[in-house]
Parts: structure tokens; sequence; C-alpha cells
């Protein structure tokens, strides 16, 4: 049974911070939720939702007092922020994050948190909205969600416990890796797909006729690039941050997709629709969260 906390501070007061406050607040496991947000008509718009009880004026306010925090920040801010709240950190304050990418973060907690990182567990949910902000936070985002937890060597294990204990119980799929591991896989299922989209609408828009082709999109179009619509400043940190892994990844893509067009090319039908055949099964076998 996951234990209840007394205070979330909670740093980043937008869709992912917003939602996992009013989560842990229906789930009753926290009584207080004090936030921070660089914009002060975030944490105010936050109090007025009751996704927050008090406003912080600081990120290291925010934390003084909590027993649980969590930071709902850009990925490129992860650093600044260990480095606004360290002082007031307790061996006995559990600390997660919600960032894409985990090798970065974990480097920036080794960097700056040093004698107490073991009061951090990275945390990626597997989760999100193509909007952004407080006003779409929504207490059911996590629920059925993955949550992969990236602990090091020096995590403790009665922080993972609890923070193992406290995603379940916001009905979530708790999964553990290596941050490297996590980094790698992430590049090849979310990070790479969104590059892509990104990629095909700069490509169509900026042809000639790109609007008049847009017009006549259809629902797999819509589909396919739906995720080009997320945000921008969040996407732009992650593609960074997870550039090496990125590049490899878009290598492997480039490998497949020359293969491909090399048979549309030479008119070989049967290689590929056998090719087209095995992606196919392969997409229709496949079940979000589905291990071999």
């Amino acid at each position: 049974m996951a234990a209840k906390f007394e205070q979330l501070g909670l740093i980043g007061c937008g869709l992912m911070g917003g939602s996992f406050a009013l989560a842990m607040k229906r789930a009753g496991l926290v009584k207080r939720v004090v936030g921070y947000s660089k914009s002060p008509s975030t944490t105010q718009r936050a109090v007025s939702m009751g996704v927050i009880d008090v406003e912080a004026p600081s990120a290291l306010l925010a934390v003084s007092g909590a027993d649980v925090v969590l930071l709902a920040v850009p990925v490129s801010a992860t650093e600044a922020t260990f480095k606004a709240i360290r002082h007031l950190i307790t061996p006995n304050m559990l600390i997660m994050d919600v960032g894409s990418t985990k090798r970065d973060v974990v480097d920036a907690a080794r960097r700056v948190l040093r004698d107490n990182i073991g009061c951090f567990v990275p945390c990626h949910p597997i989760t999100g909205k193509e909007v952004s902000g407080v006003d779409h936070a929504d207490a059911d985002l996590y629920r059925g969600k993955q949550v992969i937890l990236t602990p090091i060597e020096r995590t403790q294990v009665g922080h993972l416990k609890r923070a193992q204990e406290m995603w379940e119980a916001l009905g979530c799929q708790v999964q553990q890796m290596a941050p490297d591991s996590h980094d790698a896989a992430f590049a090849a299922v979310s990070h790479l797909p969104h590059l892509m989209a990104f990629a095909l609408m700069h490509g169509i828009v900026n042809q000639p006729h790109g609007q008049e082709f847009l017009g006549l999109a259809g629902p797999g179009f819509r589909d396919f690039t739906r995720i080009a619509a997320s945000d921008p400043k969040v996407w732009r940190d992650i593609l960074l941050t997870n550039r090496h892994e990125l590049v490899e990844q878009s290598k492997v893509f480039q490998r497949a997709m020359h293969n491909m067009l090399q048979l549309v090319e030479d008119g070989k039908a049967d290689e590929l629709e056998a090719l087209i055949t095995g992606a196919s099964q392969s997409r229709a076998g496949w079940r979000m969260g589905q291990k071999k």
C-alpha cells in the first residue's frame, strides 16, 4: 500500500505537474500541495483550479517542508532547478522528475545533489497531450499509463519503493530501466517519430503547393502527424538532450527507408509487398505496453 505524504512540493504547475497534483489529491495520497512556476499567472490559475493549495514565491520555498517533490520542468531546466532547491533537501525527502530523457537528468543530479542524490528517483511517465499548460491538467492523465523509473546505484531502496508504490496507487504500470537503456529505447519509439512528424510537416508546407496538398489530407495524415502539434520548447529540449541516441536511430530508419524506396524505384513488387507485410503484421500484433 502506498505511503501517504504530508506535503507535495510541485515545481512546474503545467500539464504534467498539475495533472500529478490532481491525481495525488484524488487518490488521497497527499494532504497539501505547495506549487511554484516561473509564471505567476500559472500558479495563480493553479490555485484557482484547486491544483495547488499554496503558491510558493520560489522553487526553494516550494520544497520547504515537503516530504515529496516533483520537478515538472523542461529537461533543460533540470540542473538549474536542482541548484535552486538543494539547500533545503533532506535525506527523508523523495524527489522525482517527469522528464522524457534520463541520462542528462541523472548527470545533472550527480553534479548538483551529490550526497543527497539517494533521494532522487528519476521517472518518465509515458503520457501527455499535444496541448500544454495548467488549464489542461487532468487527474486521469497518468491512469493506465506506463511509468519508467531509472534508478542509479546510489538511489535509496526505500525511496525507490515509495516511488513505485505511489505511481502504482495512481493507476500506473511501473517498470525499471537503466538511464542509458531508457534513452536508447525512447529515441526509437518516441523521439524519432516526433522528429519525423515535424520534418514531414516542414517538407509539405514549404512546397509551392503545400497548402493545397494539406487541404486534401485525410485521416491517415491526421493520425501520422498528430504529434507534430506538440509543445515546441519541450521537444526542442528532448531532441537536443538525446541527440546521440536520436542520430543512431535516425541512421537505422534511413537504411530502412532507402531499402524500401529502392524497391519502389526498381519496381520490385513482390519484395516490396514482403516488407510491407512484415511491417503490417508487426503493427497489427503490437499492443501498447506489451512485453515479449
